[in-house]
C-alpha cells in the first residue's frame, strides 16, 4: 500500500514539473501578411464612360521561405481577402493559377516584424484584351 501511494506522489510530482516547464504559450504568433486579391480587366471592350474596375479574386496563396520551401497554403475568400499569422521573417507569397498561363499573378517576396502584419496587394492579369 505504501509503494501505491508512493509512486502515485512521484507521479504527480513529475506531471505537475512537466506542465510547469512547458509553459502555456500562443503558438499563433502576432504577426504575419494580411490583403486582398484582385483580378483584372473582366471587360473584353471598355466604353467610354463605362468603369471596368477590378474584382475581387477567391485564390490560392502560398508562402514559401526564400529557399522555395513552402511554409503554408490558403484560399483568399469570396472577397479576396487573405489573413496568414506568421512568425517574423523573409517570405515569399506564391499566387497559385488554376490554368497554364491565365490568370496569372507575380511572386512577391515579403518581410514580417514582430508584432505587425504586411499588407500586399495580388493582382491577377485575366488575360481578357
Amino acid at each position: 500500500m505504501k509503494q501505491k501511494t508512493l509512486l502515485l506522489l512521484t507521479v504527480s510530482i513529475l506531471t505537475a514539473m512537466i506542465t510547469a516547464c512547458s509553459g502555456t504559450s500562443s503558438t499563433t504568433p502576432d504577426s504575419g501578411v494580411e490583403g486582398k486579391v484582385i483580378i483584372g480587366p473582366v471587360c473584353p471592350v471598355i466604353q467610354p464612360g463605362e468603369d471596368c474596375l477590378d474584382r475581387p479574386y477567391q485564390a490560392t496563396l502560398t508562402v514559401n521561405d526564400p529557399n522555395g520551401r513552402k511554409i503554408v497554403q490558403v484560399e483568399a475568400d469570396e472577397d479576396g481577402r487573405f489573413k496568414i499569422p506568421l512568425e517574423p521573417g523573409n517570405y515569399i507569397l506564391v499566387p497559385e493559377s488554376k490554368g497554364l498561363m491565365v490568370p496569372f499573378a507575380a511572386q512577391q517576396p515579403f518581410a514580417v516584424v514582430e508584432g505587425n502584419y504586411t499588407q500586399l496587394t495580388i493582382a491577377y492579369d485575366s488575360g481578357i484584351r
